[in-house]
């Protein structure tokens, strides 16, 4: 009777025991997949972080490239500032010498305009009616160095944040902008920068000179200055648009942007 009972009891704990044997191959291959997913995921991680070791190597180059990319365009525009200069004091012809000088003068102040813009590099957003006021003291500053004399130059209208990148452009066309209006124009240049309901903000250049000729259209312009100011505002996917100024004296140029 107890060598039944003995046999029972043996024959029950074998099922259990071919269980357990199950379960745990059962857990070893779970192991064994987790184990080479772990290895996977770890020769990923390693992959990325020499792929993001090899992006910030390849980003510090090319801002070091720009950097000096930067260095060489100012210090060649400087030059070229440096040999009309004295092409123009060496010439007897006396409109060549006042083209030579306003060419001249035009060159430094995109010199000018390059550096100050750069003092923004890291920047999302500029302040833009204090980077007006600076412009236009530079060119206040340029002007009067020359033989043109000093012209009263106003800066008005709200401040706003513009993002760096239409920044840029729009310096260079409110700097193209005010030259125009001292060339051209008489007495006071005002720059304003205000809402507008059409596209969001407008950026105006006027002076107290003589209007425009009627008819006159900005993209017949076939000079140089003008040429520029097209591209910019092109670019920007702006609107150029001239009217009198003040009171029906002079010349506004305004540029709509978003």
């Amino acid at each position: 009777m107890q060598h039944v009972s003995h046999s029972v009891e043996m024959a029950s704990a074998a099922p259990n025991r071919c269980s357990e044997y199950r379960t745990a191959a059962s857990y070893e291959r779970e192991l064994e997949r987790y184990r080479r997913a772990e290895l996977q995921l770890r020769e990923i991680i390693a992959l990325d972080e020499s792929l993001l070791c090899q992006k910030d190597e390849t980003i510090q180059n090319q801002a070091l490239l720009s950097s000096e990319s930067d260095h060489r365009l100012l210090n060649d525009l400087q030059m070229i500032v440096s040999l009309l200069s004295l092409q123009s004091r060496a010439t007897a012809n006396a409109k060549a010498a006042s083209q030579l000088a306003a060419a001249a003068d035009r060159i430094a102040m995109i010199g000018r305009i390059h550096r100050r813009l750069h003092s923004f590099d890291g920047a999302t957003t500029v302040a833009f009616k204090k980077f007006l006021k600076d412009l236009c003291s530079d060119f206040s500053s340029l002007v009067s160095s020359g033989e043109r004399g000093e012209r009263d130059i106003a800066v008005e209208g709200v401040e706003i944040e513009l993002p760096t990148v239409t920044c840029r452009p729009l310096g260079f066309i409110a700097n193209e902008l005010i030259t125009n209006a001292a060339k051209y124009g008489k007495g006071r240049i005002t720059v304003r920068l205000e809402p507008n309901p059409e596209k969001a903000y407008a950026l105006s250049v006027s002076n107290e000179g003589p209007i425009l000729p009627e008819g006159f259209d900005p993209a017949d312009s076939k000079g140089l200055g003008m040429k520029l100011i097209r591209s910019f505002v092109k670019q920007i996917g702006g609107e150029l648009r001239t009217d009198p100024g003040d009171n029906n004296q002079g010349t506004r140029f305004t540029v709509l942007f978003s």
